[in-house]
């Protein structure tokens, strides 16, 4: 649910988006490291116009995460997140 604010808050709409009436989802890629930093962020599918960037620019200043443990030690963990562009 957080991460669904943080999105919702951060992200901006790039005009050339918003001209053409872009909308859809930006899918991600990225790894959260063992002391919780995001890094390695790639669009996996992308829309364009600016968006990819945008969306980018809003995962790689994110607070920091919590790491993955395994075996009761932390580990860097690779998530996808789709994120979701719609005009209102």
């Amino acid at each position: 649910m957080a991460l669904l604010r943080y999105l919702s808050s951060k992200l901006r709409y790039t005009a050339a988006a918003i001209e053409h009436r872009i909308q859809g989802r930006v899918y991600l890629s990225f790894m959260v490291n063992i002391d919780g930093s995001i890094s390695q962020v790639k669009v996996l599918r992308g829309l364009g116009f600016g968006l990819d960037q945008e969306a980018i620019r809003v995962v790689e200043n994110m607070p920091r995460w919590q790491p993955g443990y395994q075996n009761g030690r932390p580990v860097a963990v690779t998530y996808q997140l789709p994120v979701q562009f719609s005009l209102r």
